[in-house]
């Protein structure tokens, strides 16, 4: 098996993985955000750390609009065209060239909503929905139809699937969660669905950078054949094996992005992977909770997933 075929055995029950795969996701300097050196600096991360697929980072963030200041002020919320994603797309044409024949290629996509925390920022765009759903709407519509653009143009350059972020579950910024359901969930749901329908390998990042979450309930039926998120909650913890059940499908995850990858020695970072894989469930891709400090030792992220790599099934 070549690294694409190790990791889609996942997806398939009938096969038995041969190895554990692994993942960690850093962004790279601003140096290496755009162009050819991006492009290099993608694939000497992949090669040196041995993960077992290509992860692209977005770095295309949505400009902020200071001229978004209430509820109705996101209906001046543009569409971006795809000229917006030019050097984005460049850096993922690039990636799909070289690398795909060998391992899947997934590219980063951030939620409508987080896209609307990063033109205002998350605190705005919560306080507007729950001051006047109605009229952030047309701004979570046009963000929408953007994002579609860029899906649709990653996929026809062949990526294989979209590690796809999504917030505004953490605990305490929905309580009513019908302010959920009518402004977050539908457009998460918009992009999802088109991305579960056309490519095979998606993960569902639940991202808790921000915020911890009281339970997982409001993502349980989100599409993505891999779930990956963070197994503390704001009550307690939660176990990889449970949250592999829970969502019905592989989990991702299983170390803490804050924790011995950013901070310890490589004997350390072994021993903290032995134990996450312990408490692993059958179909496990070894990986962090979140995209690990960007200071991260490369050393401590290839000492894990060489770690993986050699447990025994």
């Amino acid at each position: 098996m070549n690294k694409r075929e190790a990791v889609l055995s996942l997806l398939d029950e009938t096969r038995t993985p041969e190895t554990i795969p692994a993942a960690f996701f850093l962004h790279f300097d601003p140096a290496f955000h755009r162009g050819q050196a991006a492009i290099d600096k993608h694939l000497e991360y992949f090669r040196h750390t041995g993960m077992d697929f290509v992860k692209i980072q977005y770095e295309n963030k949505f400009p902020h609009l200071a001229e978004i200041r209430n509820p109705e002020d996101w209906a001046k919320m543009p569409s971006y065209a795809l000229d917006f994603y030019k050097e984005q797309l460049f850096v993922v044409e690039g990636l799909v060239k070289a690398a795909k024949r060998d391992a899947l290629v997934i590219q980063t996509l951030y939620s409508p909503f987080m896209c609307a925390g990063h033109s205002t920022s998350l605190e705005m765009v919560t306080d507007h929905i729950k001051e006047n759903p109605e009229k952030v709407k047309p701004g979570m519509e046009a963000i929408t139809d953007s994002l579609m653009r860029f899906v649709k143009e990653c996929i026809r350059l062949g990526v294989d699937g979209f590690y796809t972020s999504t917030q505004g579950g953490e605990y305490g910024v929905f309580e009513d969660i019908t302010l959920f359901n009518e402004c977050v969930r539908p457009y998460d749901l918009r992009l999802m669905e088109e991305i579960n329908s056309l490519c095979p390998f998606n993960i569902l990042h639940i991202c808790d950078y921000h915020k911890k979450y009281a339970d997982l309930a409001r993502f349980r039926d989100y599409p993505g054949q891999i779930v990956n998120c963070s197994l503390e909650l704001v009550f307690g913890t939660i176990s990889a094996r449970e949250v592999s059940k829970i969502f019905n499908r592989p989990f991702m995850g299983g170390m803490d992005r804050l924790g011995v990858l950013a901070t310890g020695c490589k004997d350390d970072v072994s021993k903290a992977a032995k134990t996450a894989l312990e408490n692993a469930p059958e179909r496990f891709i070894l990986g962090a909770d979140c995209t690990v400090p960007n200071d991260t030792p490369w050393e401590n992220l290839r000492t894990a997933i060489s770690t993986a790599h050699s447990a025994s099934l």
